[in-house]
Parts: C-alpha cells; sequence; structure tokens
C-alpha cells in the first residue's frame, strides 16, 4: 500500500499550521480525527463565519480606529481564506461550482447599479428636502 505524506496548510497572519493525515496511511493506524478534506471545509466555513461578522462589526462602528481594526482583521481573515481555498483546490479537495455566464454576470452588475442609482437618488431627495418625513401618497 502506498504511503501517503502528511499535508499542512500554512496560514498566513497567525502563523497557524494545519496539519492532518490522511486515513488508511498504513494497515493498522488508528483513524484520524477527521478526514483532511473534513477538516478543512471545517476550517474554510469557520473563516467565512468570521469575515461575515468582522464586515458586520465593521459596518457597526463609529470609532475610525474600530473601523480600521475590523478592516484589517477581515482583510487578514479573507487573505487566509483565499490561501485556504486555492490549497484545496490544487489538492482536489474543492470542487468550485462552474463558472457563471459573462451574460448573467452582466445582468447582476446591471441590476446592482440600478439598485445604487436608486438609492443613491432616494438619498439625494431626502436631503435635498431637509429631511421633512416621509409623503404618503
Amino acid at each position: 500500500m502506498d504511503q501517503q505524506q502528511p499535508m499542512s496548510f500554512q496560514g498566513q497572519g497567525q502563523g497557524q499550521t494545519y496539519q492532518g493525515q490522511m486515513r488508511g496511511q498504513q494497515s493498522g493506524q488508528q483513524a484520524a480525527f477527521m478526514e483532511d478534506q473534513d477538516l478543512l471545509y471545517t476550517i474554510l466555513a469557520d473563516l467565512k463565519r468570521t469575515a461575515r461578522e468582522y464586515t458586520t462589526a465593521f459596518m457597526e462602528s463609529s470609532c475610525p480606529t474600530v473601523r480600521r481594526t475590523f478592516s484589517d482583521l477581515l482583510n487578514s481573515t479573507l487573505s487566509q481564506q483565499t490561501e485556504l481555498y486555492r490549497f484545496m483546490e490544487n489538492q482536489n479537495m474543492y470542487n468550485a461550482s462552474s463558472p457563471a455566464l459573462q451574460q448573467e454576470i452582466g445582468k447582476q452588475i446591471q441590476q446592482y447599479k440600478q439598485t445604487l442609482q436608486k438609492t443613491q437618488q432616494y438619498i439625494q431627495q431626502k436631503a435635498g428636502s431637509g429631511q421633512q418625513g416621509y409623503s404618503t401618497h
């Protein structure tokens, strides 16, 4: 039976190392706590959750220093997520969905631009009217 090498992922920022051994390297060895792929999916999911929480905290902070701290933490988390994703993809552990059609991406961008434009018009209208309240008609 071929002996597989242990694989590891070196996260940037905190110097964390994620290591695991493939199950069934040699007969007689105990099974690993989790398969590498399962463990890495768990870490990837945790990084996604952390990024969402940092984004929320950033958006809700009014202090520039706190906002900058959450922004730095978010950027670090996104870098770690990208590195882990690429590692998993290179190891054939993560099957990315098929690329979206350029046409579909274009539609989504157009919808976003229209929504943004309407939002900006609404804000300008309310700011121009002195925020006298909402119309009931």
